[in-house]
């Protein structure tokens, strides 16, 4: 009687340790798969004729990969919400956790890299085009971002404009990418700094 009281003490006491660490597990991985804080429609440069409609907030890459940021965006770790106008200007933020600061830190360097080639790399692949980009700076939130604009043109088709704000708070990085037609002339840069600046600092808990 004595050992089988024992046995199932000890029994008892394993069934409950292994329930905690079950609901520890289950807490830690869904803190994990929670997706960061991302813009709401009111936090983009403001249209002249159109409100922003945002999407739902959605686990992994968009469709359809933004201008300039194609084959560097992970999936894993990423999430991602769609804005549109009733006129021609659009927008998309991308969020990544990475698996550590110095990963995050690496991912943005790429990304930077990436658009700021992106002009002359579009250049390459389409004869007749023009294209410029322009270097907006760095601004001071978390651990930083970066702001950047692209616009590119071939004959007889409308041009476009496209900017970027990179950004980094700890292991999460996130990329918001504004556009519509036109030059950067016709961008709303220090509003879009502004955005920028908000998309990092809801990245912090």
């Amino acid at each position: 009687m004595f050992r089988g009281t024992a046995t199932t003490s000890a029994l008892t006491t394993a069934v409950l340790a292994a329930a905690a660490a079950l609901v520890l597990t289950a807490s830690t991985t869904a803190a994990a798969a929670t997706a960061p804080r991302f813009l709401n429609g009111t936090d983009l440069p403001p249209h002249p004729s159109s409100p922003w409609q945002a999407g739902k907030v959605t686990k992994g890459l968009p469709e359809n990969t933004p201008f300039c940021l194609e084959g560097v965006l992970p999936a894993a770790g990423s999430w991602h919400r769609a804005f549109g106008t009733d006129v021609d200007a659009g927008a998309v933020q991308i969020s990544v956790r990475s698996a550590s600061d110095a990963a995050a830190a690496k991912l943005v360097g790429t990304l930077e890299r990436k658009v700021a080639a992106c002009a002359a790399d579009w250049l390459r692949r389409t004869p007749g085009g023009t294209a410029s980009w322009q270097d907006y700076g760095k601004l001071s939130v978390e651990e930083g971002a970066h702001v950047y604009g692209v616009d590119t043109s071939i004959p007889d088709s409308e041009p476009g404009v496209h900017l970027f704000g990179i950004g980094r708070d700890g292991s999460t990085v996130t990329v918001v990418n504004w556009g519509q037609m036109g030059h950067l002339t016709d961008a709303p840069v220090p509003a879009f700094k502004q955005t920028t600046t908000k998309a990092v600092n809801k990245l912090h808990p």
